[in-house]
């Protein structure tokens, strides 16, 4: 008997080992496939797009927690190209920043990568944005117009819509602008409130802090590894690379971490 059931141990673990890791892991908050979180991209470069780190952290850390994701983006022109070694715009060209998302893909673009337009709050828990320039250039007119900047029509409606179906919303580095314009008293961080300089790294985009809190949202001061939770609005959001560093990324890495899971949690109750 013990040896026969020492063989069934043996041929268990031997089928386990073959299968591929996220079906084994459950994650942190419910088992694989449970949960589904749509992800909105507004291109793919940190100066015109989404930051690919913050891209693919978001998507490394869902698949870690054990959730299911679809990736969005609009089906138009970005505002401009940037040159990301010199960073300036690149004279003469013009993307669609589904198609630049679509980079984010891994196989078939056109199954992983849908438009913005058919995103349905009733399909997904849970949405996620992350951060960089596309935020404020491609999904808002913040580039140009600051705190009275209006949303693309879509982003709005997706927050809005999330928001009154009290379906948690997670954010990274720039992308509270988006929710701090449009639902009213909100809870959020984007790091430090003044720029404190020191040999790891540096926060330069302390004015968009400034003109979230001219908004009328309550801004929570946070470390890039450490992510605020607003419980009422169920907003949750982390500084990421609104710190710049050379070299620690690992500290994106973990607030990422750390905003995803608390939205995989919010997203169970």
């Amino acid at each position: 008997m013990l040896a026969t059931r020492t063989l069934l141990s043996k041929k268990a673990m031997a089928i386990i080992s073959r299968q591929p890791a996220c079906f084994v892991h459950q994650g942190d908050y419910g088992n694989w496939g449970n949960t589904n979180v749509a992800v909105v991209f507004s291109g793919c470069g940190w100066w015109d797009g989404t930051d690919v780190h913050e891209g693919v952290y978001t998507m490394y850390h869902l698949s870690r927690n054990g959730a299911r994701f679809q990736m969005f983006a609009p089906n138009q022109q970005q505002m401009h190209v940037m040159d990301h070694m010199k960073n300036q715009p690149a004279s003469g060209e013009n993307r669609n920043m589904m198609m630049e998302s679509a980079r984010f893909s891994h196989g078939q673009g056109k199954m992983q990568m849908q438009d913005l337009s058919v995103l349905d709050a009733n399909s997904f828990d849970a949405v996620i944005f992350p951060g960089g320039h596309g935020i404020i250039k491609n999904l808002s007119s913040f580039m140009k117009d600051g705190k009275d900047c209006k949303l693309h029509n879509d982003v709005e409606r997706v927050l809005k819509d999330f928001h009154r179906s009290r379906k948690p919303i997670g954010l990274s580095s720039m992308a509270p602008v988006l929710a701090c314009r449009v639902l009213p008293n909100i809870e959020v961080t984007m790091g430090y409130e003044r720029d404190e300089n020191t040999r790891w790294g540096s926060w330069p985009h302390t004015n968009m802090v400034q003109t979230v809190k001219s908004m009328g949202a309550r801004h929570n001061v946070r470390e890039p590894y450490e992510a605020y939770v607003d419980e009422k609005n169920k907003v949750v959001s982390t500084p990421s690379f609104m710190w710049d560093t050379d070299y620690h990324y690992h500290y994106i890495f973990d607030g990422i971490g750390n905003m995803v899971k608390h939205v995989m949690r919010m997203s169970t109750k």
